[in-house]
């Protein structure tokens, strides 16, 4: 069982959860907020440049804290680490938004807390996945040759 992740799987990583996140979030923010498509993603794509240098830097820090052994996480500690990584977020995006889009802060709390509950699902939901088939061994890692 292989529970050492390199820091090139953790860049995979990130750069997979953040691309996914932007891909179902700025269509469906399009459209509930009334913004431009191209606004929206460049708030996003910028948001993300952080997230994914706090991403990184975060679940080194988590698995320093609770272990390596991703695989044998159960919810209660998934959802420690959504909580956690979101909430640094917040204190971050809120501002950005609101100055961005030339909105209020109240528009850019309500609109974070749509992300948040997004993001709460989507980053317990994504991590599982990612833990469970392991797409940068599948995809990345040299391939055992079977003997006969």
């Amino acid at each position: 069982m292989r529970i050492k992740i390199t820091s090139k799987e953790r860049v995979f990583h990130a750069v997979m959860f953040e691309a996914t996140a932007l891909t179902i979030l700025i269509p469906i923010s399009a459209l509930m907020t009334d913004k431009e498509t191209s606004d929206l993603a460049f708030i996003g794509f910028g948001l993300s440049l952080f997230a994914l240098a706090w991403n990184y830097l975060y679940n080194i820090g988590f698995d320093l804290i609770f272990g390596i052994n991703r695989n044998s996480r159960r919810l209660m500690i998934r959802i420690i680490h959504a909580t956690g990584f979101e909430g640094v977020l917040v204190l971050i995006t809120v501002p950005t938004i609101a100055w961005f889009l030339q909105i209020s802060l109240l528009q850019a709390i309500i609109i974070e807390g749509g992300f948040l509950v997004f993001f709460f699902f989507f980053t317990i939901g994504f991590n599982w996945f990612y833990d469970k088939y392991q797409p940068y061994q599948r995809w990345f890692s040299p391939r055992l040759t079977k003997t006969k």
